[in-house]
Formats: C-alpha cells, structure tokens, sequence
C-alpha cells in the first residue's frame, strides 16, 4: 500500500496477516522506490510477520529517467531529508522494534541510519562503507562517522572481499569493525560474490531475491530481532 511521509516522499507499506513480531525499514537502491521494492516489502511482510515499509530516494526528481543520470546525481542526495525519511518510515510502522536493511546506496544509507539511534538492528548489503568520490559533497556524510556515533545499533554488514572492489571491499568490513563495539568479522556465507554484484535488470531482481534470502536465514534473523 502506498503511503506519503511527512515530508511527502512516498513510500510502501505491508503488514503480516497476523500480528506483527516488529518492523523492518527497506531503503532502495539507487533505481530507487519501484515495483521490485513493492514486491519485496510484501514478500517480507508475509513471510516473517515484520511490518516493512520502504520509502523513494527520489521524490520528485523526474529529471532523473535513467541509472547513469541517478549514478551522477547521487552527490545531490541529503543525508538529513534521506534519514529523516528513514526514521518516518520506521514510525510509519507502528510497532517497535524497528531494524533497517538496504542494498548498495540503500545499504550505504542503512549504515548512516544506525546512528540515529532509531533502529534496533541494521543489516547492510554491499552497502559503501565509505563515500565513493563522485558522489562526495556537503550534504553526504561518512558513513563510518555514523556508525561511531554512541547512539549506534548493532550491525551486519555483507560485503565483497575482493580489495578492488569500490562498492564494498574486505578492507571496509575491517574498518567498520575498527568502529563497532566488540566486531564480529566473519566469513560470509557460501556462494556470495567477492565483488558487488554489476547492475541490469536480472542482476537487481536477483540481488533482491538474495537480500530476502539472507533476510530469512536464521543467523541473520538473530542480528535483526534479538532484543
């Protein structure tokens, strides 16, 4: 079901069938809100009794039809409007508690939302443990800063072990467990790529099939719903 956030971003909503064990916020990628989201969210909301809301990245921005012109603008995102929009989303969800999870820029913006304070969980895939240097500007902050914040939950981050990858290398895991309390660095599990996975239609519904995979897998639920 769509919903509008105060702000006026949209966003998609689903609730389980029966009663709900919390709530999950779903941030895009950077095709952001679309049909593949939407299915998602119910898809969770289903099969894990989570209420899930996922919210647009790009409200309004019309001027921005194809994935090379959203790589480009993506220095234009502001982390204040995006996080704000996060924790909406989070109370949009009328249950506490609430973990949030994203997938690339959504997993990099999954990293910055864990230090509000907000979330009680927050699983990250391929998300950029830092700002990749196109996209650095006034309005984007770094998300290991985010995560040194003493308001920062607990985190799982996924993310490539090839050193030559940009998006998520081993070495960045290494640094947000440098940031994180008491890290956990651990081999992921089998049959995951080193390097984040390129872009294109099939890719982006098989990286979703993958996070609701690895969403349903019962270690990562620890992470996600221990109180």
């Amino acid at each position: 079901m769509r919903i509008t956030l105060p702000s006026g971003t949209p966003a998609e909503i689903a609730h389980p069938p029966g009663p709900a064990a919390r709530g999950l916020v779903l941030v895009p990628d950077i095709g952001g809100l679309r049909p593949l989201f939407d299915e998602m969210v119910a898809r969770l909301a289903r099969e894990q009794d989570w209420v899930v809301c996922a919210f647009d990245l790009w409200p309004g921005r019309d001027d921005l039809p194809t994935l090379q012109s959203r790589l480009e603008a993506a220095r234009t995102l502001d982390d204040e409007r995006v996080l704000a929009d996060a924790v909406a989303a989070a109370d949009a969800t009328g249950v506490d508690p609430v973990g949030i999870t994203g997938f690339c820029i959504g997993g990099m913006y999954t990293l910055k939302a864990a230090g509000t304070g907000r979330f009680a969980r927050a699983a990250s895939f391929y998300g950029m443990a830092r700002i990749p240097d196109m996209w650095r500007s006034p309005t984007q902050g770094e998300p290991l800063e985010a995560l040194a914040s003493p308001n920062a939950c607990p985190v799982l981050a996924i993310a490539g072990t090839d050193a030559g990858d940009a998006i998520g290398p081993g070495e960045a895991l290494h640094r947000i467990g440098d940031v994180l309390e008491g890290p956990r660095i651990e081999q992921g599990p089998a049959g995951l790529p080193a390097r984040a996975p390129v872009l294109g239609d099939r890719t982006r519904r098989r990286n979703a099939e993958f996070l609701v995979e690895i969403l349903g897998r019962q270690r990562t639920q620890r992470l996600l719903v221990e109180d």
